[in-house]
């Protein structure tokens, strides 16, 4: 880590001195990464499982494909509407108990999403579901950032990071291999209970938060915390670091499906669907990366790792299989580094209201992936990959000025 990087790292908020946050090695470092492990496969196994049997849904309900995908967009619609409330909530009840109360009701929906008599009322329970999901990552981010040792907190975040993508993966394979013997109620049923028993693993070894001081929570205070990051150059570039690379992910994988099932490819449905499998890169390069910034600096290893997800989406380019399967996997492992990377910056920069900083940060993560990903259609229906691969080679480009930019923007110790 860089001095300067060192210089902006202060201690946790409410230490006293000779306190500390946790540290690798510690059994408090272990229980906290385990429980975040955890909390972040609960919730993206139930975020994106539904992607898995959106085909069974319109046959099911009698819907077109466009309505059956509300059944995800409305979750992660719902999620980015529900991430600032949540992280408010946690400014005045606390990091651990908002969580706890966020996955558990989230688990408990997602048992009673399989139980819709009608595509109406699924999509209803799915954007309660959101909901409820939001008051995790809301919180998650601001809980290490105060409870882990700022030396650490990379490698922690990282940790965080992996659960996350390894639960967006698991919930999509874990519903398609139950679909080869069950309907799709019976998939959605088998992924709640996983979530369900990843909720537990989170409410059994979550530490208690030792730094965390409640403040009150009202509008007027929360909008001043919230003005109060946006005046932070340094957290601006970094939020909209998170819009144009989380577009950009999205928009890949939106469009990947369709280029492999066309011509020079013709794979059938259910090889192209173990495109998803590539997100294990990202599994490994977000713990990597994190560990990786705490050594190096988090500048040079973002800008690393977006360089890296520039690469990789260019060897997409050739009608070759070989080479778009090694640049997916090369753009996703750069891709969860750098988030990786950023979201923990969020943390070392914003020493004060943490929740709001952090979610603010995911707020433009999932605006991203709202806005930019639902825009890759365009392009891929006005130029093929060509155009996709275009389209993202620009935001990313964008993403990589900004890091450059970063030391050049004024620094502030805390944000008021």
């Amino acid at each position: 880590m860089s001095l300067a990087e060192r210089a902006e790292a202060k201690p946790s908020v409410g230490a006293t001195p000779g306190e500390r946050g946790y540290r690798r090695g510690e059994p408090g470092y272990r229980d906290i990464t385990l429980a975040l492990f955890a909390a972040g496969m609960a919730t993206f196994v139930a975020m994106y499982a539904a992607q898995a049997v959106l085909p069974d849904l319109t046959s099911d309900f009698s819907v077109g494909p466009a309505t059956a995908a509300l059944a995800v967009s409305a979750t992660t619609g719902f999620v980015a509407f529900a991430i600032i409330p949540g992280s408010a909530l946690s400014e005045r009840f606390g990091r651990v108990r908002v969580m706890a109360i966020a996955a558990l009701a989230s688990a408990l929906l997602g048992c009673l999403v399989p139980l819709a008599p009608s595509m109406e009322v699924l999509i209803v329970l799915r954007a309660l579901q959101g909901i409820a999901l939001a008051g995790v990552p809301a919180t998650a981010m601001a809980y290490l950032a105060e409870e882990v040792d700022s030396e650490h907190l990379g490698g922690a975040m990282g940790k965080y990071i992996a659960g996350n993508t390894i639960g967006g993966l698991s919930g999509r394979l874990l519903a398609s291999l139950v679909l080869d013997h069950a309907s799709w109620r019976i998939a959605l049923e088998v992924v709640a209970f996983a979530a369900l028993a990843f909720t537990g693993l989170f409410l059994w070894r979550a530490p208690k938060s030792r730094f965390f001081r409640p403040s009150p929570v009202g509008f007027r205070s929360t909008t001043g915390n919230l003005l109060g990051h946006l005046g932070n150059a340094r957290l601006v570039a970094l939020y909209l670091t998170a819009f144009l690379l989380m577009g950009g992910f999205v928009a890949v994988y939106n469009m990947l499906g369709f280029r492999l099932l066309a011509e020079p490819f013709g794979l059938p449905k259910s090889i192209a669907g173990l495109v998803f499998m590539l997100y294990l890169a990202g599994t490994v390069s977000s713990a990597w990366a994190g560990q990786l910034a705490d050594r190096l600096g988090r500048k040079q290893v973002m800008v690393a790792g977006e360089v890296l997800t520039l690469g990789g989406l260019l060897l997409t380019l050739p009608g070759s299989l070989p080479f778009v399967i090694v640049g997916v996997a090369l753009f996703t492992a750069g891709f969860f580094a750098a988030h990786s990377v950023a979201s923990g910056w969020v943390g070392a920069i914003a020493t004060e209201h943490r929740a709001e900083a952090s979610a603010l940060y995911l707020f433009s993560y999932y605006a991203g992936s709202s806005v930019l990903g639902a825009c890759s259609g365009l392009f891929f229906t006005s130029a093929g990959w060509n155009g996709v691969v275009t389209y993202v080679g620009v935001l990313c480009a964008a993403a990589i000025a900004l890091a450059a930019l970063m030391p050049l923007l004024r620094r502030r110790r805390a944000t008021p």
